[in-house]
């Protein structure tokens, strides 16, 4: 009878610990999951390492101006706003091709023709004409004749020119994105020694490197030339300067 009973009471005893085990897993069910998360970090982790960002930049000077002109001509129907239009722009072309613009760089970027119409007392619309636009843009690889070449095709194109602006950009970019570069990956890896020495640790070799940015802005500088009599001076156009940045992402591992 004892012995049964010394038996019954060490069953209850492990059944009793085997429960408090269960609902001390079940308390901290983050702690068992940080615990899992941890003890599979290593040294390979792709988290693992130093990681940066660098930037490059190469401040330039456009050697290409893009000029936005055209050619817009109404009349009372469509065929005749159509050859004031195709004069006009024969004109144009001409004069760009005889300033120095080669054909490849001359190139259409719209065409529209539209009725022009007005409303009139009574609620009714009157049909005026029919007006026709033509845009090309021309690339001046001469940028200092930019302003003379405005002054030209304003000329040719009379009372039917539109010039909608003069941008800026550099023909062959490949030469400072390599200098881009070459100051990216300076600056990515001055950073990371920097990072390294701070915490104590020693920089290794870089395992991961990507590059983003690399494109050459385009931008804006259109101003007509104001005078009070005399001789007016060609148009004034000034490229300035414009940069071109390249950025990098790269880690280090930590040795």
């Amino acid at each position: 009878m004892r012995k049964g009973f010394l038996v019954g009471l060490l069953i209850g005893v492990l059944l009793l610990g085997a429960a408090a085990c269960i609902s001390s897993a079940n308390a901290n069910p983050v702690a068992s999951s940080e615990a899992q998360s941890l003890s599979n970090l290593d040294g390979n982790s792709q988290w693992s390492g130093i990681w940066v960002s660098g930037e490059g930049k190469i401040t330039v000077v456009p050697d290409v101006a893009i000029l936005t002109i055209g050619v817009e001509a109404q009349a009372s129907t469509v065929q005749e706003a159509i050859d004031e239009a195709a004069v006009a722009m024969d004109q144009v072309i001409a004069t760009l091709r005889a300033n120095g613009v080669a054909e490849k760089d001359i190139e259409t970027q719209w065409f529209n023709i539209y009725p022009v119409r007005s409303w009139i007392d009574g609620g009714y619309e009157l049909l005026l004409g029919y007006r026709v636009t033509n845009m090309v843009t021309a690339n001046i690889r001469d940028v200092e004749a930019t302003g003379r070449i405005i002054d030209a095709v304003a000329q040719a194109g009379e009372d039917f020119i539109q010039i909608q602006g003069v941008s800026f950009t550099v023909d062959d970019p490949s030469q400072y994105y390599a200098e881009a570069r070459a100051e990216a990956v300076a600056d990515a890896k001055a950073r990371a020694q920097q990072l390294a020495d701070l915490a104590g640790v020693q920089l290794g070799k870089p395992f991961y490197i990507s590059e983003s940015g690399g494109f050459v802005p385009i931008y804006c500088d259109y101003r007509i030339a104001m005078s009070e009599g005399g001789l007016v001076p060609p148009t004034p156009i000034s490229p300035g300067e414009t940069e071109i940045t390249l950025t990098v992402q790269m880690a280090f591992a930590i040795q």
